[in-house]
């Protein structure tokens, strides 16, 4: 999104067709980045990007849209379920170096 020519907005949607945590279908249609600058929040801008993401999956063949964040990004969390998302599985992730 632009506002007097400069950027104050992005999103990023994907297909993805491995298994997406809490999917009963492939492809999902996975919402991969949203931000909004700071001084431009809270104005609907993130809600409008999401709604065009989620026109884009539909348009794919998309049943469902998928998402995720880290579980101390509280603000994250709150923008999901406010536009209808369900939590599906909290998830640890490892990682162990060889060398």
């Amino acid at each position: 999104m632009h506002k007097e020519n400069k950027a104050i907005a992005f999103a990023l949607a994907s297909l993805r067709f491995d298994y997406v945590e809490g999917s009963k279908t492939s492809p999902v249609s996975y919402l991969e980045a949203i931000f909004v600058k700071e001084e431009f929040r809270r104005k609907s801008y993130a809600s409008s990007l999401l709604k065009a993401c989620q026109l884009w999956a539909l348009e794919q063949g998309s049943l469902e849209f998928a998402s995720d964040c880290e579980s101390k990004n509280l603000a994250s969390i709150k923008f999901h379920k406010a536009m209808g998302f369900d939590i599906t599985n909290h998830l640890i992730c490892f990682i162990k170096k060889l060398r």
